[in-house]
Parts: C-alpha cells; sequence; structure tokens
C-alpha cells in the first residue's frame, strides 16, 4: 500500500512539475461550439498530440469515457514504446464546467491530488474527430472514434488545429494500436 501511494505522489510531481516546467504557451482559443455529451461518451483514440513529458514514448492511445452521476469517469491509457508495449493507465473525473456549451472540462487524477482543464476546441460529431487542449493552449490532442482516422479527415483536422494557432510541424504521430 506505501509503494503504491509513493508512486501516485510520485506521478502526481511529475505531473506538477511538467506543468511549472513547461514554457509558457498562449491561451488556447476558446471552444468553437457547443459540445453534446452523449458524444463524448466512449472509446476515442490518440491520432496526434502535441509533446508533453507524461506520454513520451506512449504508442496506441486511448481515452475512455464512461458516464457518471458527477459527470465522466475517464480512463486514459497508452502502450510504452510500442502499440503491444507494457500498458499504462491514468485514472480521471471528469466534469463539465460550462453548462452552455459544455465544452470545458475539470479532470481530477489521482483522487483528486492533480486537476487540470481541458477544452473541447473542435468536435466533428459526423466525421468522428475531435481536438481537445489544455485551457492554456499548451498541450493538445487530436482524437478520433476510429484507430484510424481517415485520410481527408485526418488533412482537415490538422488544418483545423492551425486555423486554431497551433504549428502541426510540432504535432507528434503515435501509432495506432494493431487491435
Amino acid at each position: 500500500m506505501l509503494k503504491r501511494l509513493i508512486l501516485i505522489l510520485a506521478a502526481a510531481a511529475v505531473v506538477l512539475a511538467a506543468q511549472v516546467a513547461a514554457p509558457a504557451a498562449l491561451a488556447a482559443p476558446q471552444p468553437a461550439a457547443r459540445v453534446e455529451l452523449t458524444k463524448m461518451m466512449g472509446r476515442w483514440y490518440e491520432v496526434a498530440r502535441l509533446p508533453n513529458k507524461i506520454q513520451h514514448g506512449c504508442q496506441a492511445g486511448a481515452s475512455d469515457w464512461t458516464p457518471t452521476p458527477e459527470g465522466f469517469a475517464v480512463v486514459q491509457s497508452c502502450h510504452r514504446g510500442a502499440p503491444d508495449g507494457p500498458l499504462a493507465e491514468w485514472k480521471a473525473k471528469a466534469r463539465a464546467l460550462d453548462p452552455g456549451s459544455n465544452a470545458k472540462f475539470k479532470m481530477s487524477f489521482f483522487g483528486g491530488l492533480v486537476s487540470q482543464e481541458y477544452w473541447v476546441l473542435d468536435q466533428r460529431a459526423d466525421e468522428g474527430w475531435l481536438i481537445l487542449s489544455t485551457h492554456d493552449g499548451r498541450y493538445l490532442w487530436l482524437m478520433s472514434q476510429k484507430p484510424i482516422l481517415p485520410a481527408a479527415f485526418r488533412i482537415e483536422a490538422i488544418a483545423r488545429i492551425r486555423q486554431l494557432g497551433f504549428d502541426p510541424a510540432r504535432l507528434e504521430f503515435p501509432l495506432p494500436s494493431r487491435g
């Protein structure tokens, strides 16, 4: 039990250190439109991301959103080093902060020791993708409802990332799941 607590505290320290030590970023653009919360449910696959220390070496990333009475239970996962490498998971609780648009979420990790605000900057439910960013614009993810985002939608989503003021040349494209 003590070993697990030490691991949780160490992981929380890494998350906090990454937030403090990272270079200042411009504020993220405001979310584009209202997010239908039922469209957030289920599995989202990571297509692209801005580099971050927590996900260094992560491949085949995914986020599973399950509704709860308070919002969502979220399990973020990836495989270290390769799509079939060791599984790493982060569990979080998420709740919408803005009932008018449902596009801003507060996520808490490690039993509430660490929290972060995330914004859905754009969501194309008909095409099965969304762009998610931290509130400060420091980190960004392109997520898809399918393991592989069709090329035309991927091109459109990356163009949208550029329109939002992010540099697509900085994006990492982790390998997708093989299964």
